[in-house]
């Protein structure tokens, strides 16, 4: 990745302390401020900056990423996160904006699943299914936050401890989600959990991006390639059937780089009921585990681009098509229908009802570890 020269700024050299809430390593700078309150806890917004001056704010309030500003070809900073100025908006409008998801990311279809012969019972809050944790996900909780550096960056830690019941998952589940901005410009989210019961984990980020910058109408333009020859196709509640159906020769082929909007309105039964795109590739991963490319993303006014890597095998790409004008965001300006995308890393949704589906299974003794990285530059090759 390479910026223009007067872009590269060192903002701190060596290990100092400034004032009150504020920390800065070798060019990195941390700072942390309040940001109000939920149901009477104390919510605070931390503020990321690496030696590139590339900026990231987050709040611990849901794992909320509220801001992230990179470069465009001009140098030119533009946030690309799509959000609110307070934490009030935030428990009152937010549609998952850049939040933690869990216990379960995405849809649980009926709202209930079995492991080892008994039944589980979850809120229904998508119509018959269970989606993103349920009625108080990991997205709507305060968690406890540690703030430091890391090599080559600077990282926040949130921690919480899902109580055994809550939201309908048996066990405790203990969780750690680390963000890390790194001076190679690249946003590094680990997942780690552990549990004193087996109970099913998949955990995401639901950020919405616009790379042409929050507030500046659809993403259509966007190019976008997904490294995934099959998907899970669904039914009319978005529930995957359990097969997987190949991209070739329909609208959900974005094995090179496509604009979104091409073929986003085609008679399609896939597209029709998710009213555009609202589906999980299957992506393609070399035989071994560890982390691989699953997605491009390029703007091609500002010249933007997003590389998605991660250890997980699927990853949900949703167009906003529920975005519908209602909702102000942080520049005053309304997100409007397609104003924003998500690229969800993932297991399958639905996967404790679909035994062919890779497990999401956690059970006492083993700890849940996913990795995803999104690396930002200007560099289309």
């Amino acid at each position: 990745m390479k910026f223009p020269n007067e872009f590269i700024i060192v903002l701190m050299v060596g290990v100092v302390f400034i004032g009150f809430g504020m920390q800065a390593y070798a060019g990195t700078k941390i700072e942390k401020e309040a940001f109000g309150s939920v149901d009477g806890v104390p919510v605070d917004l931390y503020t990321l900056t690496n030696a590139n001056g590339i900026e990231m704010k987050a709040t611990n309030y849901g794992g909320i990423v509220t801001s992230l500003k990179i470069p465009d070809t001009q140098g030119q900073l533009g946030d690309v996160v799509l959000g609110f100025n307070t934490v009030k908006e935030y428990v009152k409008d937010s549609p998952y904006f850049g939040a933690i998801i869990g216990r379960y990311g995405n849809r649980i279809g009926q709202a209930k699943f079995s492991l080892d012969g008994r039944e589980y019972v979850l809120a229904k809050n998508n119509g018959e299914n269970s989606l993103h944790g349920g009625i108080k996900g990991f997205d709507k909780v305060v968690w406890e936050a540690h703030a430091g550096t890391s090599d080559g960056g600077v990282k926040i830690a949130f921690h919480y401890v899902s109580k055994d019941g809550e939201e309908g998952f048996p066990g405790n589940l203990d969780v750690t989600v680390t963000y890390t901005l790194t001076n190679d410009n690249t946003f590094r989210i680990d997942y780690e959990a552990t549990t004193d019961k087996p109970t099913v984990v998949n955990l995401t980020n639901h950020t919405y991006w616009n790379l042409a910058g929050e507030g500046s109408g659809d993403v259509l333009g966007h190019e976008l390639m997904l490294n995934a020859d099959t998907f899970t196709p669904v039914d009319n509640g978005l529930i995957p059937t359990g097969e997987l159906m190949t991209v070739e020769n329909t609208p959900m082929d974005f094995r090179t780089l496509t604009a979104i909007g091409k073929r986003i309105d085609a008679k399609f039964d896939q597209l029709e009921l998710g009213n555009g795109y609202d589906h999980n590739w299957v992506l393609n991963r070399p035989a071994t585990d560890g982390m691989a490319p699953a997605a491009t993303v390029y703007e091609p006014k500002s010249g933007r681009l997003m590389e998605v890597f991660t250890t997980e095998p699927g990853i949900q790409f949703y167009s906003g098509n529920f975005l519908d004008g209602s909702i102000v965001g942080k520049s005053g300006k309304a997100y409007g229908f397609r104003n924003g995308f998500c690229l969800e890393t993932q297991h399958y949704p639905d996967s404790p009802n679909k035994p062919d589906f890779p497990s999401t299974v956690l059970r006492p003794g083993a700890t849940y570890r996913t990795t995803t990285i999104y690396k930002f530059s200007t560099e289309l090759q």
